[in-house]
C-alpha cells in the first residue's frame, strides 16, 4: 500500500511479506530446505516527512494468523470489511533505531481490480493492482500523526524467489482526474525477453492498456547508486522530484512525469535484484530487518 496526503508532506507504504523476496534470513533458509513461508513474516512500515520511521521486524510462523478477510503478523494485523475498507492496525518498533510506529490506517477503495497479470513467461510471478484508487486514512498515536489523502493497493505472489525469474524492474502509478490513474511495469527478465505493462484506469474502474511509452533514464539515487528509469510520453522525460528510499538494491522515489498527453506526478520503484542477492547485500540487510526468533 501507498498512501500520500493531499497536501504532500506524509507519505506511509505498508507491505504486508509472507516469505519475503527481501529476507536475509529466507534467502538463507531456502538454501538449507528450511523454506516454510510461514517462517519468514513481516510488515514494513515506512513512515515519510518529518517524523520518519522504518519498520520490519521478521516473525516466525507462530506469529502469524490467516483467515480469508484477515492476516495477523505479531502485534499488527490488516482486516478487510466486505472488500469496502481495508483496516491495518499498526504495533512495531522502528530499525535501526528503536521508536515505535502505533495507530490505524484505513484504506476505501474507488472500486476492486479483478485482473492479475503474469510477470514472467512461465507464470510463476504474478501481480495484481487491487485497488488502482483509493482514500485512505491515517490516525498515529507514535508519532503523533492525523491525516488523510489519495492511496493505491497491490499484490505480488510466485512459486520462486524473484531474483530466479528477474534482473530489474521499475514500476510507477499516477493519480489522474478523480478516481483515474495509470500504471506502468517495465521487467528485465533473466531469459532475456523484457515485459512492459502500461494500464489505464478509468473513473468506474475500466481497464485499458496503451502503448507503452518510451523509456527514460532516471539519476541514479544519491547514496547507493541505484539505477532507476521510467517510461514517459516522448520529448517529455520524467524528474526526481524527491527519494522517499535509498536502499542498496531498491528505491522509491516520486517523480513528475507526462502519460497519455498530460502531466502528472507519480510514485515510482525501482529494483536490482542482481543487487539482492550479491554476498554484500545480503550481510548488510540484517541491521535493517530483525528477526523475532518466537
Amino acid at each position: 500500500m501507498d498512501a500520500l496526503s493531499d497536501d504532500g508532506k506524509h507519505g506511509l507504504t505498508l507491505i504486508a511479506f509472507i516469505g519475503s523476496v527481501f529476507s536475509p534470513y529466507y534467502f538463507k533458509g531456502r538454501r538449507r530446505n528450511k523454506d516454510d513461508p510461514r517462517d519468514y513474516c513481516s510488515l514494513n512500515a515506512c513512515l515519510y516527512g518529518q517524523e520518519r520511521r522504518w519498520t520490519m521486524t521478521e516473525r516466525r510462523a507462530g506469529s502469524l494468523s490467516q483467515s480469508a478477510s484477515t492476516l495477523s503478523i505479531g502485534p499488527s494485523n490488516l482486516h478487510w470489511h466486505d472488500d469496502e475498507t481495508l483496516t491495518v492496525n499498526i504495533k512495531e518498533i522502528g530499525t535501526p533505531i528503536p521508536q515505535r510506529v502505533r495507530g490505524q490506517v484505513r484504506l476505501f477503495p474507488e472500486f476492486i481490480n479483478q485482473r492479475a497479470f503474469a510477470l514472467d513467461a512461465a507464470g510463476r510471478h504474478f501481480w495484481r493492482p487491487i485497488a488502482p484508487s483509493a482514500r485512505v486514512e491515517v490516525t498515529l498515536q507514535r508519532p503523533a500523526l492525523r491525516w488523510s489523502g489519495h492511496a493505491y493497493f497491490d499484490h505480488n505472489w510466485g512459486a520462486e524467489p524473484l531474483e530466479d525469474a528477474f534482473i530489474y524492474w521499475d514500476w510507477s502509478r499516477a493519480g489522474m482526474d478523480g478516481a483515474e490513474s495509470a500504471i506502468l511495469y517495465n521487467i528485465d527478465r533473466r531469459d532475456g525477453t523484457p515485459l512492459s505493462l502500461a494500464l489505464h484506469f478509468a473513473n468506474d474502474g475500466s481497464l485499458s492498456e496503451f502503448e507503452p511509452p518510451p523509456n527514460h533514464r532516471l539519476p541514479r539515487t544519491p547514496i547507493w547508486r541505484v539505477a532507476r528509469s521510467s517510461q514517459a510520453d516522448a520529448g517529455h522525460p520524467p524528474r526526481v522530484v524527491k527519494t522517499l528510499e535509498d536502499t542498496p538494491f531498491y528505491s522509491r522515489s516520486v517523480i513528475d512525469s507526462h502519460l497519455l498527453d498530460r502531466p502528472l506526478q507519480a510514485v515510482h520503484e525501482s529494483l536490482s535484484l542482481d543487487r539482492f542477492r550479491s554476498p554484500i547485500v545480503q550481510h548488510m540487510l540484517p541491521y535493517r530487518m530483525p528477526r523475532h526468533w518466537r
